[in-house]
């Protein structure tokens, strides 16, 4: 059975493997550490058993949440995590008052924008070269929250 839930410092250990496997770029675990003491931001775990599974977070800026990390174990993929992970980041995200969410994906991670797409994210623009190792552009992802008239506004 899966559990989505609040990570917590002693998950470091795992994040980090999972981590470092995925990414040519990965967070130390200090970044993570740093990044979990702020009331600001809001991290999840998905988790089966004992293993965790994957990971995302979000920092929240004035009314605002950047998506930072979203990652599952390749093992893992295809199971459905990523979408339940940042369902309930988004819902958690809501509570907390959070109107938009804003991310960064590679141009060619196609299943993720597929995934992201089809929470309601919006392609929004490009930032040339914002990868390093390989270099590659970052599309940029906007989410907003519908408005009275359930329209949703997003930035130009």
């Amino acid at each position: 059975m899966r559990t989505i839930r609040r990570m917590k410092p002693e998950d470091l250990i795992q994040v980090c493997a999972i981590e470092e496997a995925i990414f040519t770029e990965p967070w130390s675990q200090d970044s993570f550490e740093r990044a979990l003491v702020r009331e600001q931001n809001l991290y999840l775990v998905c988790e089966c058993g004992t293993k965790i599974e994957g990971y995302c977070g979000l920092w929240g800026v004035a009314g605002e949440g950047q998506i930072t990390n979203v990652a599952v174990k390749e093992s893992a993929r295809r199971q459905g995590i990523g979408r339940l992970m940042l369902l309930a980041l988004l819902e958690e995200g809501r509570k907390a008052g959070l109107t938009a969410y804003t991310l960064e994906v590679r141009v060619s991670n196609e299943a993720a924008i597929r995934l992201y797409h089809s929470l309601g994210f919006r392609d929004s623009g490009i930032r040339p070269d914002f990868y390093e190792l390989p270099r590659e552009d970052a599309l940029i992802m906007w989410r907003m929250e519908q408005d009275e008239a359930g329209d949703q506004q997003f930035p130009l």
